[in-house]
């Protein structure tokens, strides 16, 4: 209602809010018939050739002869609820999935992915519009050195850092080493000039099998379920991964109607045939990913996790540490059945 009313040029946001608006697209087209699905497709589909030439990235292909069309069908209706005065769209604050910057990129909405922080005041790098990857968080702005550090680590020198912590040299010579390099704190990768952001190193999650596993990626394909609001991989030391998952009230409320389940009690939310369907649902978003990274078992939820509550940060990160300590209890119920055999 915001959008429509203010009707912004220049939109910028933490990848929550385009994360809520793909997954409210994706909740519409799931009601929808098979065509509209298909007309859908097609549009995002041509919509992102149409980017990937735009960016020199594709050749021409006939069918691009149809974007004026499905434009006028479906694109425009879609970007219109954006307030339809859109120049430019900025996310940052945190990763912004795959499959959701795919779409909008597909519907006209080329999202600029930028990264910084606090301490360098706070932008390193960001996508331009005539050199925007998508799956980039961009290159680094001028005067801003950026390199790969021990541990895959991203190490930046800009004349924007902080001097330090107020009153706490230890902490400052921690981030900040002898050489001036900050340490963010983030495990990325450079290509093309391009910075890929691949996880935080102190959210790695480390199985007892040895596989190291960055669950920022498989968080961001988990959040595009439809009926999933929110969530958090968990599994340090487990032989298997679980999820803790906060459902939408739209999806559940279709999921109770689905399976027959009393939306009002909460034993429902144990529903053994609901997590099965929820479990595949998961799958199929994590279809290309690592055969180790794959979701067992669910602690499902229906209460948000917000600012308030405590459970996000000021820019809707979730608090890991918050989330693992409200849960433990359902946590350690996960996996006590395979701690078990192991004794």
């Amino acid at each position: 209602d915001d959008l429509l009313n203010t009707r912004p040029t220049v939109m910028i946001a933490v990848p929550r809010i385009f994360e809520r608006v793909f997954a409210r697209i994706q909740g519409q087209l799931d009601k929808q018939s098979g065509f509209k699905r298909a007309l859908f497709n097609m549009t995002t589909a041509v919509g992102w050739h149409r980017f990937e030439r735009q960016q020199h990235r594709a050749a021409w292909h006939p069918r691009l002869l149809l974007w004026p069309l499905l434009n006028r069908l479906v694109a425009h209706k879609v970007t219109a609820k954006l307030g339809g005065r859109r120049r430019r769209a900025v996310s940052g604050g945190a990763a912004l999935s795959k499959p959701g910057a795919r779409i909008f990129m597909g519907l006209g909405v080329p999202i600029l992915q930028g990264y910084g922080l606090t301490e360098t005041s706070p932008v390193i790098s960001v996508n331009v519009p005539d050199d925007n990857e998508p799956g980039s968080v961009g290159v680094p702005l001028n005067g801003v050195e950026a390199r790969i550090g021990e541990h895959d680590e991203l190490v930046v020198r800009t004349p924007g850092m902080m001097l330090g912590y107020w009153n706490n040299h230890a902490a400052t010579t921690e981030i900040i080493d002898a050489e001036g390099w900050l340490h963010t704190g983030d495990q990325a990768r450079i290509e093309n000039g391009h910075i890929y952001i691949t996880g935080r190193i102190k959210d790695i999650l480390v199985m007892s099998n040895g596989e190291k596993v960055p669950p920022m990626d498989m968080e961001l394909a988990i959040s595009l379920v439809p009926a999933i609001e929110q969530v958090l991989v968990v599994g340090e030391g487990e032989p298997y991964l679980a999820a803790i998952a906060v459902l939408s009230p739209d999806g559940w409320q279709d999921l109770s109607k689905r399976f027959s389940l009393d939306a009002d009690a909460a034993d429902s939310l144990q529903a053994e045939k609901l997590h099965a369907a929820l479990l595949r649902d998961i799958q199929g978003r994590l279809k290309d990913f690592p055969g180790y990274a794959r979701i067992r078992r669910l602690v499902l939820t229906l209460e948000p996790w917000t600012v308030d509550n405590g459970m996000l940060t000021p820019t809707l990160k979730v608090k890991r540490a918050r989330v693992l300590e409200k849960f433990a209890t359902d946590i350690a119920a996960l996996y006590e059945n395979s701690k078990a055999k192991r004794q």
